[in-house]
């Protein structure tokens, strides 16, 4: 660790590691940043072009936006070859819609597969030796052994320059219009069986993790009628999405 960000001693011991990330002066073999916002969620999105040639890619830099109606983003750097946005940017963009498909434990190897970087021309889902099934409102096909699928609609993309044209990034942001969920992954009392499905996510490095526990925690404070129905995302409460 260099000397800018070495801790010094004090009352207390150790001071914590400090760095500047636009000096990127951490001193340590690998950038710590992905690895503090953990876990992501990852988006296993699937375009197509307007060629017609289905791309499939995982993304953890993805999440949901609101709840009624709800959205979701993904975000990509350029292709580090072509220094364009990635296929599953430009496709989304070109062809108005993607599908966002669960990424789980059990598939796990299929979505490190369709992870590569490939040439345009190439369809992941093939090459992961996945089945696709037709979507209903949109183009995208869907990974059929997944237990979760978003259908969405192209709302919007933003770009977020980089320190050069490979380091830029494209958020798409698009709107849910369809979901499709597994019967036997939804409970007696009608919910989602998270447990049973080990959804996927992303670590720092090389890492992954999946849901292997859960605990429940109600609300407290004052205004728990709002709290309640905001943390049980009741359609149309338009207090669901805060």
């Amino acid at each position: 660790m260099n000397s800018s960000t070495s801790g010094s001693l004090n009352g207390r011991g150790v001071t914590p590691m400090f760095y500047e990330p636009d000096k990127n002066n951490h001193g340590l073999k690998h950038n710590p940043f992905k690895s503090i916002v953990v876990p992501r969620p990852i988006g296993w999105i699937t375009t197509v072009s307007e060629a017609g040639v289905v791309n499939l890619a995982p993304f953890s830099q993805f999440n949901n936006l609101g709840y009624d109606p709800p959205y979701v983003m993904y975000a990509a750097a350029n292709a580090p070859k072509s220094l364009r946005p990635k296929d599953s940017v430009r496709n989304a963009i070109d062809t108005g819609s993607f599908v966002v498909n669960m990424a789980t434990y059990d598939l796990r190897e299929a979505v490190n597969i369709t992870a590569s970087a490939l040439d345009p021309d190439v369809d992941e889902a093939a090459l992961a030796g996945l089945e696709m099934v037709p979507s209903l409102l949109v183009k995208p096909p869907r990974v059929k052994a997944s237990p979760v699928h978003l259908e969405c609609v192209y709302h919007c993309m933003l770009s977020l320059p980089g320190r050069n044209l490979e380091r830029s990034h494209h958020v798409v942001i698009g709107r849910v219009i369809g979901v499709h969920i597994n019967d036997e992954v939804i409970t007696a009392d009608g919910r989602i069986d998270v447990l049973k499905i080990r959804p996927l996510a992303r670590l720092g490095y090389h890492d992954y993790t999946s849901v292997e526990s859960m605990f429940t925690m109600a609300p407290v404070g004052p205004h728990l009628d709002v709290r309640q129905s905001g943390l049980a995302g009741r359609a149309g409460d338009p207090k669901a999405a805060e």
